[in-house]
């Protein structure tokens, strides 16, 4: 897996029309019953159930997407079973859609020193070819991050929360802190080509102002689905030079579109409807 380049596989799906990427947030408990896989004591395996459910969701849909994103929050809430079940979903996900990049949304940040630990974690055990990172810590703590230049780092930006201004709406010189955060990544840390940005859809508005600053770089899109972000909005204001340049995410809206043994196929039919209406209004 040494040889991916998250860039040039996002690219090739741009080119595709597909700009729809699968957030695979996977709660035990929104997976359908006929999913649920016996443990080696009769009792539900946490890992087997999200893997077979994960499987089942990029084999209906991995024609269709530019990018998987699983958020690790939902599998390290579940011990060593979770963080298998997160390795073994990417793996899944390189044998059976080789050619779409999987980003790990985990939002790490921390010093240099252990910044690498979650390099070495992220990219060589779990084999992501993304990570979502905080730009708190400054580039100097993040360069373990942006060293990898194969690999896509997608810095937080606007973030879609109702209470994202808290911060990102603060004054550093004379600007909103989260255009301050645009600039500088696409200035000063994109050297490598490597990056790109967090942009929630129920901030339109924003979302145009930091793609006028960042040009063509590729911009993480969440918020469309179940957090009401438009689709044609969102399109109007996002896509680069190109008619590209967005990895419009939405989780909760496809994966768990049907709680019954359709699920797999009430997924992509999810996909494919945000998939005609991204190319509909580009």
């Amino acid at each position: 897996m040494n040889n991916r380049n998250f860039r040039k596989l996002l690219e090739n799906q741009w080119s595709r029309g597909n700009f729809v990427c699968v957030g695979l947030d996977s709660r035990l408990d929104n997976i359908p019953k006929s999913m649920l896989q016996s443990g080696s004591e009769s009792n539900v395996s946490i890992a087997n159930t999200i893997v077979a459910f994960n499987r089942a969701i990029v084999e209906a849909t991995k024609n269709l997407v530019c990018a998987y994103k699983p958020n690790s929050a939902f599998y390290e809430a579940y011990g060593a079973e979770g963080l298998a079940a997160l390795h073994r979903t990417i793996v899944d996900i390189h044998i059976l859609a080789p050619d779409v990049p999987v980003i790990l949304d985990a939002k790490r940040a921390d010093i240099g020193n252990t910044n690498a630990g979650y390099v070495e974690a992220a990219f060589d055990f779990l084999q992501a070819d993304a990570i979502t990172v905080n730009p708190y810590l400054g580039a100097e703590a993040l360069l373990p991050f942006l060293a990898r230049a194969e690999k896509g780092i997608i810095v937080l930006c606007r973030t879609s929360n109702p209470g994202a201004g808290e911060f990102q709406d603060l004054s550093v010189n004379d600007e909103p802190l989260y255009l301050f955060v645009a600039r500088r990544v696409a200035s000063e840390w994109n050297k490598n080509g490597n990056c790109a940005l967090v942009v929630g859809a129920t901030y339109p508005d924003e979302l145009r102002e930091v793609r006028e600053i960042v040009g063509d770089m590729p911009i993480l899109i969440p918020g469309i689905g179940a957090q009401g972000g438009d689709v044609e909005k969102t399109v109007s204001v996002a896509k680069n030079s190109r008619g590209q340049g967005m990895i419009i995410n939405s989780s909760r809206a496809i994966i768990f579109a049907s709680k019954d043994a359709d699920f797999a196929e009430a997924a992509r039919r999810e996909t494919e409807k945000l998939r005609d209406a991204i190319n509909q209004y580009r």
